[in-house]
């Protein structure tokens, strides 16, 4: 349990000695961002050995007294492990990509020192077990997550990321109001304890009302139609690693994870029925609006940020059905998009490296010469999209069969409908970028540098075999201790305080 702290001390200390040594040793920001990345991701596969436990980290050692916590707790139990694992092998992977492409922007101290505080915000939203922790987490990787979004200095990333702050800012504002009427209901701030708390105190008004605050905060954090607007700017403006990193990780923790926490482990009984109804329409919104608005788009990264808003749809759909087939796929899913959509913003961004070109009508024929690239980009757009036997398809069937066994038997239909529009615009991108002939200008490129090659390619190669994760041994380690964490609602108050 010790060990547990240091999700969030080392990219903590790493962001705090950057800037420092930087100034003496101009490669130091790149060593301490990859060793620092690498050691996460490290610690994240080896505390899947504890994926069925639920572990409590206390600091200072203020363990509860007569069962009523006192002191900050950090909490890791399967759901935790599962976003861990998510969270840090994106991070290392985005930042080997970084070594090379963030040479075209101007202080790389800062730029890895932003990352490892937003890094460091990410893993303790997922450990926080207090309401005020996680809002501190939250705002720290929302506030360096605004700074990245702008670090190209252009007015299109000044714009894109004031529009995120404003956004955020509201969105931060209506979750503190909600956890201020949460601790006045409740008289604590930790969430297991409040989960017992809410038990007696049912479905009020005010319950209720704390319940919308938190849905709405959070929907807007997870960009979910129609709380998306900074989303399309944001995502195309920031620099390549960070969109993969915004889209991949940070709107699943910020938005997806704290929702499923609250709404399931905390409120449970007391709001569920409702929410998951909620779930359902945001849902199925997201995933049928957004897929038509990617298909409409000729901007590479703009196209793919409407893109994570129909699949975080998925996302919410399965999760809105509130069975144990659907919270399976849903985090399945989760996990999937993850991968393919990190994988399709960094190769977006090695195309933008090459070309400085983001308008698909003015590329084509990419593959001749980026050959990595353009094979990576194929596997993920054919997950993305539900081809088989690829991740995607796995986890989108699951999400399908779950909806079928509850008896949405149109809301299925819907889910197979947006995935044909889904593939339908990535075999635009294909044509446009990846295929065709090659024009003139571009006849001198060459494949980005190795680095940016090897994280596409450990990305290609999650998005083709993550559907082993179906098999029962490795199900086991990763996803039904997870999908035992949702479905197990206010049990989640026994798990972490006992009794």
């Amino acid at each position: 349990m010790s060990l547990i702290p240091l999700f969030v001390v080392v990219p903590l200390g790493a962001a705090f000695l950057t800037p420092i040594f930087s100034k003496v040793w101009k490669g130091f920001p790149d060593w301490m961002g990859n060793l620092a990345s690498g050691f996460l991701m490290g610690l994240s596969l080896w505390v899947l050995r504890f994926s069925g436990d639920t572990l409590v980290y206390y600091a200072g050692g203020w363990e509860p007294m007569d069962g009523i916590p006192v002191g900050i707790a950090m909490v890791l139990d399967g759901l935790t492990v599962m976003m861990l694992l998510i969270v840090n092998v994106v991070g290392f992977l985005v930042t080997i990509y970084s070594i090379k492409y963030m040479t075209h922007y101007t202080d790389k101290g800062k730029y890895y020192t932003l990352f490892l505080l937003m890094m460091a915000g990410l893993n303790g939203v997922l450990l926080a077990g207090d309401m005020f922790n996680l809002f501190v987490f939250l705002e720290i990787t929302a506030i360096a997550s605004y700074a990245l979004v702008a670090f190209g200095v252009e007015a299109e990333e000044l714009e894109a990321s004031f529009k995120y702050q404003v956004l955020g800012g509201a969105a931060s504002a209506i979750i503190l109001l909600g956890i201020a009427i949460f601790y006045q209901l409740t008289g604590t701030l930790n969430m297991a304890d409040a989960s017992r708390v809410l038990v007696d105190v049912g479905g009020s008004p005010a319950v209720l009302f704390v319940g919308t605050l938190f849905l709405v905060g959070f929907s807007l954090k997870a960009a979910l139609m129609p709380f998306h607007a900074w989303l399309p700017d944001a995502h195309p403006s920031a620099p390549a690693p960070i969109s993969a990193m915004l889209s991949g990780v940070v709107i699943k923790v910020l938005g997806v994870y704290v929702l499923i926490r609250i709404f399931f482990n905390v409120f449970g009984t007391a709001l569920l029925p409702p929410v998951l109804t909620i779930f359902l329409v945001l849902g199925t919104l997201s995933m049928v609006v957004g897929g038509f608005l990617a298909l409409g788009q000729k901007d590479f990264k703009r196209l793919l940020a409407y893109s994570s808003i129909s699949q975080i749809g998925y996302v919410m759909f399965a999760l809105g059905l509130g069975t144990p087939l659907g919270i399976l796929g849903g985090l399945f899913h989760l996990m999937n998009h993850a991968a393919f959509k990190s994988l399709l913003f960094l190769n977006a961004g090695a195309v933008v490296y090459n070309t400085d070109n983001r308008d698909m009508e003015k590329m084509g024929g990419l593959s001749q010469r980026m050959p990595v690239t353009g094979t990576t980009s194929l596997i993920g757009s054919l997950s993305i999209s539900g081809i088989p036997p690829l991740g995607g398809f796995w986890s989108k069937l699951i999400i399908v069969l779950a909806a079928v066994e509850s008896g949405h038997y149109i809301l299925a239909g819907v889910a197979i409908l947006a995935s044909i529009v889904t593939l339908a615009y990535y075999l635009k991108v294909q044509k446009l970028v990846f295929f065709g002939g090659l024009k003139k200008v571009y006849e001198g490129l060459k494949e980005v540098p190795v680095f940016m090659c090897f994280s596409m390619i450990v990305l290609a190669i999650l998005s083709l075999g993550l559907g082993v994760l179906l098999i029962p041994q490795l199900r086991g380690v990763v996803l039904d201790p997870a999908v035992k964490v949702v479905a197990g609602g206010i049990e989640y108050a026994k798990m972490v305080l006992g009794g």
